[in-house]
């Protein structure tokens, strides 16, 4: 398990931009060596950002998306064309516009009983990997964002889903919004090759500090802090005013100022 990388970029336009570059070259280079590119989504406000620029005309060309598998790391449980749907926000700025085959778009089905939905979509990811249990399904991308509680994906604070080691989707319960959700879990999550957190705007700064640096905040507090890739890569894509309270943005600010 490698330190995490982080970087820092001015603002959520050029956050995404630096990301929708990173998820092009990740992809890139699965096709060539694996003939598949596996693909978890997240949803969320910088994602959405993210995807437009994939969907667009500068990046979409670069990568055969016929060759791209997509998958979700979380889903409210909702119908997919609902408002709050994860699917259908990926679905309106990148599955459609892209033309994404249906065969290739793996969805949480929001709309069923939760523990059914779990069930099903893990099977549906250990046939489409190849792999069956105890053996876990390894993406060569996962996508997460972060929120202000410390939650990603949809493991929030003190709740059961955090404590899963065996499956790889479980129901679980958010303390807002849209209560019942379905979510990957932590062993999952870290079998990935690499995980991407996209992080941006002033009001994830503390719960980003709490992540990154806080020592006395444990997984069940803050459960991004469980994220550690077992022999993948984990990369922060943040803009400045998330890192705001980062002791390495602190210093840049300092520098700048004398």
């Amino acid at each position: 398990m490698g330190a995490a990388e982080l970087r820092i970029l001015e603002n959520g336009d050029e956050l995404a931009r630096e990301a929708a570059d990173f998820v092009v070259w990740s992809g890139e280079q699965a096709v060539k060596s694996a003939g598949t590119f596996r693909l978890a989504l997240c949803g969320g406000a910088t994602p959405k950002a993210l995807y437009v620029l994939l969907a667009g005309s500068a990046l979409a060309g670069r990568l055969d998306w016929r060759r791209v598998a997509l998958f979700f790391g979380d889903e409210r449980c909702v119908p997919p064309d609902h408002a709050d749907s994860n699917f259908r926000m990926a679905n309106d700025t990148l599955l459609g516009p892209l033309n994404i085959p249906r065969d290739r778009v793996f969805r949480m089905r929001g709309e069923d009983e939760p523990e059914q939905a779990a069930g099903q979509y893990e099977g549906s990811l250990r046939k489409e990997f190849g792999v069956s249990a105890p053996a876990w399904p390894r993406f060569d991308l996962i996508l997460l964002g972060l929120g202000d509680d410390g939650h990603t994906a949809s493991l929030f604070p003190g709740t059961p889903a955090l404590n899963e080691r065996r499956r790889l989707v479980v129901p679980n319960q958010s303390p807002q919004g849209v209560r019942q959700r379905l979510t990957f879990t932590v062993p999952l999550i870290n079998q990935a090759h690499a995980v991407v957190f996209l992080v941006s705007g002033m009001g994830k700064a503390r719960a980003l500090k709490a992540v990154l640096e806080d020592r006395t905040a444990d997984g069940s507090r803050v459960p991004a802090k469980l994220v550690q890739p077992t022999e993948g890569r984990l990369i922060w894509f943040l803009d400045h005013a998330a890192a705001a309270e980062l002791r390495v943005e602190k210093q840049r600010i300092v520098s700048h100022e004398e």
